[in-house]
């Protein structure tokens, strides 16, 4: 089946800032749409969101520069390709681009491109497509914010994330429940501490309080609440960002004014680990941080998640470095920061081939595709990270798992927090 048309159009993410939706368009009239998120925290070693920079527009956010790539050279190079070929389509994008970073054309025009193509083939074989990506049965354990802070928060707080994973669940509808509990006994603490003050960028609360770790003791709280027992039914996983965090040598937390060396830091993760029952934890050292990630990994990996987004991008290469020099052991998988499905499926095999875990995450600035839902569920990963429990463009990837496990029917699985032993960690 022959790709006839690429067509491309500036629409807005949950933040209200432009992004690209393109439209692929098959022979037999199938169309197939490519929405594409956007981050906030964003690494610095991530392909290259093409904005056009003139502030009179949109803040210089638009792009219009990358919508006009797609109706060039991209549609030029796609259109007559099979759209059943979807790593050869990929190559030939991340060739015309030329760049390691994808920085020419886009990562947004091209992303667009090729889940839009992805989309569009699974459409044509009148298949979900999660069955179109892959051959995967497995629903995800989520990993939901409770508390939204860093850059989704103004930098309210200083940690980015503090969210829960619903650790004895026995289905992914059960996940949800407990999640939507603890969630709503959030609220009423946050209310009858007068600190309720809205939600920050992925959907969690809005964090008001004057020190990091008082938020642990309000998730704490929320957790008891909801009629559960923190660190055997429910565990807290946090996102530090520690990137951001991270100027000239030292890492800051800006709230209490405290300042740390690698050392220093390394050794407060390793604090809370002890302190709380935490049993995930993303980028706890800023991303080239490399010392600093092998004294976390070496001091609590064997029983807590330890997640690589800035630290490796999604990107194979610094993964491949990343399990080398074992500095984790589990991936972040966001499709834009890779820029194409084709090497977004790479990133999640070699991960899995280490014996380690993908998380498949959404981003801070999301569109009301639910594109990753079936993303996780095609590759087996086992956790899916998509914000909050509110928002409906966070929501979209909760729901659309409900009814992929409906469609699946009596081929659907969850092993829940068993996926942890898939990496050797043991919980507490």
């Amino acid at each position: 089946m022959k790709i006839t048309s690429l067509d491309a159009l500036q629409i807005f993410d949950s933040r209200g800032n432009p992004t690209v939706e393109v439209i692929a368009t098959l022979e037999d009239g199938t169309t197939g749409h490519g929405l594409v998120p956007s981050g906030a925290s964003t690494g610095h070693h991530e392909a290259l969101e093409l904005r056009d920079g003139d502030q009179s527009r949109f803040r210089g956010k638009s792009v219009f520069n990358a919508i006009s790539h797609v109706h060039g050279e991209i549609a030029h190079a796609v259109v007559g390709r099979d759209v059943f070929d979807q790593s050869g389509l990929d190559a030939a994008l991340i060739s015309l681009d030329g760049t390691p970073g994808k920085s020419r054309l886009g990562a947004n025009a091209i992303l667009g491109t090729s889940m839009a193509v992805a989309q569009a083939a699974a459409n044509a074989k009148r298949v979900p497509l999660y069955a179109s990506l892959g051959d995967g049965t497995l629903l995800p354990l989520p990993e939901i914010q409770i508390f939204g802070g860093g850059k989704h928060a103004q930098g309210r707080i200083d940690i980015q994330d503090f969210m829960i994973m619903a650790l004895t669940a026995k289905s992914y509808d059960e996940t949800l429940e407990v999640t939507s509990n603890v969630f709503q006994a959030a609220a009423d603490i946050m209310r009858q501490r007068g600190l309720l003050a809205g939600v920050a960028d992925e959907g969690g609360y809005w964090p008001m309080f004057d020190r990091n770790e008082d938020v642990f003791d309000a998730l704490l709280a929320a957790i008891e609440l909801a009629g559960y027992t923190p660190g055997r039914e429910v565990g807290i996983s946090l996102d530090i960002a520690a990137t951001d965090l991270f100027h000239d040598g030292h890492y800051t937390l800006g709230l209490e004014k405290r300042r740390f060396t690698t050392e220093e830091f390394a050794a407060l993760m390793i604090e809370w680990v002890d302190k709380y029952p935490i049993v995930s934890i993303e980028d706890p050292m800023a991303e080239d941080d490399w010392e600093g990630w092998k004294i976390v990994r070496n001091a609590i990996g064997h029983r807590c998640q330890l997640i690589g987004d800035d630290h490796f991008t999604t990107n194979i290469t610094r993964i491949e470095r990343g399990i080398a020099a074992n500095t984790a052991n589990a991936v972040l998988i966001k499709l834009n920061q890779i820029g194409t499905v084709t090497e977004t499926l790479a990133a999640i095999r070699r991960t899995q081939a280490a014996g380690w875990l993908p998380v498949v995450s959404a981003r801070s600035g999301e569109t009301e595709d639910a594109f990753i839902a079936h993303l996780a569920v095609a590759t087996n990963a086992g956790q899916l990270k998509v914000g909050s429990f509110s928002r409906s463009e966070r929501m979209a990837k909760w729901n659309e798992v409900l009814r992929i496990q409906r469609q699946l029917g009596s081929r659907a699985r969850f092993i829940g927090a068993g996926i942890f032993s898939q990496a050797g960690i043991s919980l507490p």
